[in-house]
């Protein structure tokens, strides 16, 4: 009996670990297709990258011109990832909420 429960208690433990491992880091990748060409979502690059960390550590990778166009910040891909960040936290906080509702039962 007392194996069965030790074996029950490990179990938890590791799957807690895993999921503490999972929302360590919140990533939002933006990808782009060239419209018209004959390729699919498949082929779609990165084109923006945000790493957001538990401890607040945050990276991003973002857009520019070419260095002919002035390398400026290409704003509307920007844009869209700006977004696809907010709604990532947005869910993100969502989700740990209904966690924490849920464990506090």
């Amino acid at each position: 009996m007392a194996s069965e429960f030790d074996t029950t208690l490990k179990n938890i433990a590791q799957k807690i670990a895993k999921y503490v491992e999972d929302v360590a880091e919140l990533s939002v990748e933006t990808r782009s297709v060239e419209v018209g060409a004959n390729t699919g979502f498949a082929d779609a690059r990165p084109v923006a990258r945000t790493l957001i960390k538990l401890d607040g550590d945050c990276e991003a990778v973002v857009p520019i011109r070419s260095a002919a166009e002035g390398q400026a910040v290409d704003g509307g891909l920007f844009e869209v990832h700006e977004r696809n960040v907010a709604a990532a936290i947005e869910y993100r906080a969502k989700l740990l909420n209904a966690m924490l509702s849920a464990l506090k039962r």
